[in-house]
Parts: C-alpha cells; sequence; structure tokens
C-alpha cells in the first residue's frame, strides 16, 4: 500500500478576514476532491488570516500512480490563482 500526501502552503494577499480566508480554503479543497478524488483539509494555521495550509491525501498500490496524481493537483492549485502558491511538498509512504 502506498499514502501519498501533499501539503501546500499559500499566502493570501490582501485577505482581510478568516471568512475570506475560509472562502478560498474552500474552493480549492473542493476542486481537489472533484477533480482528484482526494481527501483533502487545512491543517495548520488555522487562525492566520494571510497564510493557508492545506493537505491532499490519496492510497494507491502504484507509487508512481501517487506521485503523478500528487503533481497534477500542484499543477491545477498554481493554476488556480487563487492564492500565491509559497511551497509544496510531496511525501510518498510505503506500508
Amino acid at each position: 500500500m502506498v499514502v501519498g500526501v501533499l501539503t501546500l502552503e499559500f499566502t493570501l494577499h490582501g485577505n482581510d478576514s478568516l471568512k475570506s480566508k475560509r472562502r478560498v480554503a474552500q474552493s480549492l479543497k473542493q476542486k481537489l476532491r472533484n477533480k482528484f478524488n482526494v481527501a483533502a483539509a487545512e491543517v495548520a494555521m488555522q487562525e492566520s488570516w494571510d497564510t493557508l495550509v492545506l493537505a491532499a491525501v490519496t492510497v494507491s498500490n502504484d507509487a508512481t500512480h501517487v506521485r503523478g496524481l500528487l503533481q497534477k493537483a500542484v499543477n491545477m492549485v498554481e493554476a488556480a490563482a487563487l492564492a500565491e502558491l509559497v511551497s509544496d511538498d510531496i511525501e510518498i509512504v510505503t506500508l
């Protein structure tokens, strides 16, 4: 079993409230879920107005498939341009 974890950190320029941040977070999570069938959640910096950290997780029996899927997810969120992507990290765990 191969588990892939994608961590994405965004900076939200000009954001003025947690409500605005949640709107961006919900949109990105829904796009990830709909397009890539991954589990997605906000995992850190929940009280910060200008920083958003999301994680997406998938499970498969093929590490190449997992890495490719998560890389496509990175490309999609960069193209969505809802927030500035500061960093991304793909971690593959084989169990």
